[in-house]
Parts: C-alpha cells; structure tokens; sequence
C-alpha cells in the first residue's frame, strides 16, 4: 500500500484553475495532491538579440520556490544574489518542453515567458509546472487570437509531465514527497499528446534499475499524462466559454 492509499496507476487529486493571475495574459493554478504551481504568461513584443529579424517567436519560462514552500524555510535566491543550480535547470527543462509543442514562425517576434511559482511543494514541482505552464501559455496565445494579434494557434500540441518512480520494487505513477524521498528510482517524464517523448530524467537511487521496470514506469506516465491532457483540455474550454 503507498502512502497516500493510491493504486499504483493513480495520480494524486489533479485540478486546474484558470484566471488566477489576474493581470497576467494567460494563467493556471496547478494542484497536484499537495503540490501547488502558480503558472503565468507574459507577453512581450520583442525577441532576445540572438532571435531579432529571424520572424521567429520564444517561449522561456522562470521557476522558484517561496520560502515556505517546503517544511523548513528556505532562503529567497534573490537574497542569496543567484539562482541555484537546480532552479536553471528546472526552468530550463520547462522552456524546452513548451517550445517542443510550439510553431515559433507562427508567433513573428515576440516572447511568453513563463513565470511557474511553488506555493507549496510535496513532490513533482517540475512536472506540475510543465502541465500548468502550457495551459497558461494556450490561454495567452487565444487572448492573442482574439485582440487579432496572432492570426493562428502556434500550439501544435499538447505537452505533459509526470513523475514516477519504484518504491519497494514496484512501479508507482506521481510520486509525493514520502515517496521520492525513499524510492529505490525515480523519473520524470515529459510526453506530447501525440506519443512523442521530450524529456525522461531517470535516476537509481540504490541498485539499478532494468529495462523492464523501466518500462513499466513508462506505461504509468502514458497513462498518467493521458490523464493530465483531458485535464488540459477541459481548463481551456472552460475557460473559452468563460471568454465568449
């Protein structure tokens, strides 16, 4: 039995709350159990220098951690005057996996960037971030549409992420904080809607795992993010029909 009571197909409660950010031209509440991620999009009518007079778009995203996000306070980076490796890395791979869903000719030059913040983690914080993240980028891209910005969709996708991992030698879909904390392996997975693989981050962390288990915590993501894509679905509607 996990912790959470979970079968070991099952995510964690998922809910996706669109709007939040008031200001913001698209953006989502992720909750995954007992992670929160605020994701918002910002759009800027201008490229980085290496980008200008290419007519193409970027999309970037920042991540952090508030201070008591976690069960003891850590420090605000800005305090510390720099990012922590893990926060470049983590934003690194959210940018990668929304541009890997993007059409960036179809933007012309301008930027999204999105800003993903931990209200409160326990587990999967990155893979939280991607999924809210691509909702709110999908939010800002038909505020475009509408005010004639854009004249088409730049989305040729959807794109997802979810943690899995073995605990006890079983494979077990969307793991909280009591369970990565004392997994045998863990992985993030981040996958399109059509079947495509953007990223897998895997780790052993005492005897190394095989293939066949790795396998099988791959069968859990696809049937995690098929999951989590509805989800996706259905917060966009929503939130279409909200705008008409």
């Amino acid at each position: 039995m996990r912790p959470s009571g979970r079968a070991a197909h099952e995510l964690r409660p998922v809910s996706l709350t669109t709007g939040f950010a008031r200001h913001a031209e698209g953006s989502c509440l992720i909750r995954m159990g007992g992670t929160e991620v605020l994701c918002a999009a910002s759009v800027e009518g201008r490229v980085p220098g290496f980008l200008r007079g290419q007519g193409l778009g970027w999309v970037t995203a920042e991540y952090g951690m508030l201070p008591r996000a976690t069960h003891t306070r850590c420090e605000r980076e800005a305090a510390r005057g720099k990012q922590s490796g893990r926060t470049q890395e983590i934003q690194r791979l959210i940018g990668r996996s929304l541009r890997a869903v993007v059409d960036r000719a179809a933007m012309g030059e301008m930027t999204v960037t999105l800003d993903c913040d931990v209200l409160n983690a326990d587990g999967g914080t990155r893979c939280a971030a991607i999924t809210g993240a691509w909702v709110a980028l999908h939010l800002a891209f038909n505020r475009l549409l509408r005010s004639r910005v854009l004249s088409r969709l730049p989305l040729t996708g959807q794109v997802a992420a979810v943690s899995c991992g073995l605990a006890g030698g079983v494979a077990v879909l969307d793991l909280d904080y009591a369970e990565d904390s004392a997994a045998d392996a863990d992985a993030n997975f981040v996958l399109t809607d059509a079947g495509g693989i953007v990223e897998v981050q895997g780790t052993a962390e005492k005897a190394p795992f095989s293939e066949a288990q790795f396998l099988a915590l791959m069968a859990h993501a696809r049937r995690g993010t098929d999951r989590l894509f509805a989800l996706q679905r259905e917060a966009v509607q929503a939130e279409a029909e909200h705008a008409a």
